[in-house]
């Protein structure tokens, strides 16, 4: 099947299966590295993408289903620069391996974009989703509530 995709602003004419998941069309046919393959059954969080500025597993997703609509993976957020919140975690040093990064700050963007003053509830919950093995969870929390700070707006 021949789909057109809209990944971080470029269009990709694609030809693709039936049965083939946005995540290894990201990876394998536009090279799109930081989706990463983890649990590929949506658990891990590790795969997450924003579709049409919403959060997915993109493992659990098929690529013909994004005909027509927009994915932004970790290498659009920061295209031409880092956002603040990419700041921030790179400031607090809130990742040790890196590999649940991508799907964290997507994870956090969608949240900030809905709520720019969360509390530490609503990040918890935001993050929910993805797993993290080495840091704990609570610098990326503390990243994700100074972004708030930064904009001067502080929600205890």
């Amino acid at each position: 099947m021949q789909v057109t995709i809209t990944v971080n602003g470029e269009s990709w004419d694609l030809d693709v299966a039936p049965a083939d998941v946005l995540l290894d069309v990201l990876r394998e046919q536009i090279g799109v590295k930081s989706p990463k393959i983890g649990c590929e059954r949506g658990d891990c969080g590790s795969c997450t993408v924003l579709l049409d500025r919403r959060t997915v597993r993109s493992c659990l997703v098929l690529a013909v289903e994004v005909e027509g609509h927009e994915v932004t993976t970790v290498e659009g957020i920061g295209a031409d620069r880092l956002s603040d919140l990419q700041e921030l975690f790179i400031t607090l040093n809130s990742f040790q391996c890196g590999f649940c990064a991508p799907g964290i700050v997507l994870s956090a963007t969608e949240l900030l974009d809905e709520n720019p003053n969360p509390d530490r509830h609503d990040v918890q919950e935001a993050l929910s989703g993805n797993l993290c093995r080495c840091t704990g969870y609570e610098p990326i929390i503390d990243a994700v509530l100074a972004v708030g700070q930064r904009s001067g707006e502080v929600t205890p």
